[in-house]
């Protein structure tokens, strides 16, 4: 019996357990793929399971905990909505064509053949379908849309993403991939350090409303007290690896991993940033430092082999550098062809890993150049309005809010913690798992990592 499927077994024995349940214990371990995932509640009590962010409060039974679940590190993960779909014959709530489905027309749900077909990205892939209208301002055309599932619309676009976790909410600098919910285009509040928290957090109450009509297409809004106790347990939870199959437990012999740390960790808003000092994101003008992750600086010399390799791994994190070229929010705005960097320079928050102001970035996930498979996704050509220029992408990103050319195929880099939990990875799932996140960046920027290294940052990682 493989890891993978031990693990998959126990965690259907858990969830047997806790379904029905009304709490889950503080600090519970779950099962997944490497190990044992905890989530612990600040409050220093049992993960209250009742509350209104497990109720249904729209019309199609959906509640925030169908995409948004604790043995996924708080998100879903596509083995375990394959699961579902096995189990329910895709008639769980998580399947709803409104945007569970790669189109919400010309489909057939009535056979399970036909939601097979109708749910396949959410299935494979576990993408949720996001349909936005083209900013009235936008600096450009769309000039054509190549959709395999039949959403084809200009007016309308149709991104496929993945739900983002509903834990360590505490370190974002943004709300969603694309910041829609932290937008002034949007009638919610940019983060900053000078409004953080109180701008989160009503970031937070406008996104659960709108998950709320949208989603789980509620006829009514929830009411302020439902809102309130949605944001109060998202920002109560911190989630982290605590327990790998091969170390052992991740808090043990000095080190510092586990949701118990993450729960301790400082943070402010431009904490750490990697902008030069000029452009005022930190606002103690406090250098960046690359060293990012200190949670495994004890097993550096560790006899134990397992150990020892997280260590390096997240030695290469802090220190491998990085070639830096043609990422738009980073080369454009520097004006530097080549900027020598590391992983920390995009994931600069201490021992978290999400960048510490808004700073969305076109890395490559979306770009047709991808070195991972995007055939799955569609192909959107943009005109320039002024230029005249085209490009094609599979998902414009942060260009859809703002409407400006500049931010086409922008996303915001996520929390890092608790990843071993929720394949695949990206904004669009095209890294099926760890070792193609890792191959990604060694193709697209040349890193040139050696074997050794890569099996290195892949233990590491699964720490997290």
């Amino acid at each position: 019996m493989t890891r993978r499927v031990m693990a998959l077994w126990i965690l259907g024995a858990v969830m047997a357990t806790i379904t029905g349940a009304q709490v889950l214990p503080n600090s519970f371990p779950i099962p997944d793929g490497s190990g044992f995932i905890e989530t612990y509640n600040v409050n220093n009590r049992a993960i209250d399971l009742t509350g209104a962010f497990f109720q249904s409060l729209g019309t199609n039974g959906r509640s925030c905990s169908s995409c948004h679940r604790p043995a996924e590190g708080w998100s879903v993960s596509a083995a375990e909505v394959q699961l579902r779909f096995l189990l329910t014959g895709g008639t769980d709530p998580i399947f709803r064509t409104n945007d569970g489905s790669n189109c919400d027309h010309n489909i057939d749900t009535s056979t399970i053949q036909g939601r097979r077909a109708a749910y396949s990205l959410l299935v494979n892939r576990g993408l949720i379908r996001i349909a936005l209208a083209v900013p009235a301002n936008a600096q450009f055309t769309v000039a054509g849309v190549e959709n395999p599932y039949g959403c084809s619309d200009t007016a309308t676009l149709s991104m496929y993403r993945r739900p983002l976790p509903s834990t360590n909410l505490r370190f974002l600098s943004t709300l969603m991939f694309d910041g829609r919910e932290s937008s002034p285009a949007t009638g919610t509040q940019k983060i900053t350090y000078a409004t953080n928290p109180g701008d989160l957090m009503t970031d937070l109450a406008h996104q659960a409303v709108d998950a709320t009509t949208g989603h789980a297409q509620a006829i009514a809004p929830p009411t302020d007290a439902q809102v309130q106790d949605i944001v109060n347990f998202e920002t109560s939870l911190r989630t982290a690896q605590a327990i790998d199959f091969a170390a052992g437990f991740l808090n043990d012999a000095g080190a510092s991993g586990g949701p118990q740390a993450v729960a301790t960790q400082a943070f402010f808003v431009g904490i750490n940033d990697s902008f030069p000092q000029s452009f005022g994101f930190n606002p103690f003008g406090t250098h960046f430092d690359a060293a990012i992750f200190h949670l495994y600086d004890a097993w550096t010399s560790s006899r134990s082999p397992a150990r020892a390799s997280i260590a390096r791994g997240q030695a290469v994190f802090n220190t491998k550098g990085i070639n830096i070229t043609g990422v738009a929010g980073i080369n454009d705005v520097l004006g530097l062809a080549t900027l020598t960097g590391s992983c920390g320079t995009c994931h600069d928050t201490p021992n978290v890993g999400n960048h510490s102001v808004s700073a969305p970035l076109n890395i490559g996930t979306g770009d047709l150049t991808s070195p991972l498979d995007l055939s799955y996704l569609p192909v959107i050509t943009l005109r320039n309005n002024t230029t005249g220029d085209t490009v094609q992408t599979t998902d414009p990103g942060r260009a859809m809010i703002t409407g400006a050319w500049a931010d086409i195929g922008k996303v915001k880099g996520p929390v890092l913690r608790g990843l071993a939990a929720r394949a695949p990875y990206f904004h669009n799932g095209s890294a099926r798992s760890l070792r193609d996140v890792i191959t990604f960046y060694d193709k697209r920027f040349n890193v040139g990592f050696t074997d050794q290294e890569k099996a290195d940052l892949l233990a590491f990682l699964n720490t997290l």
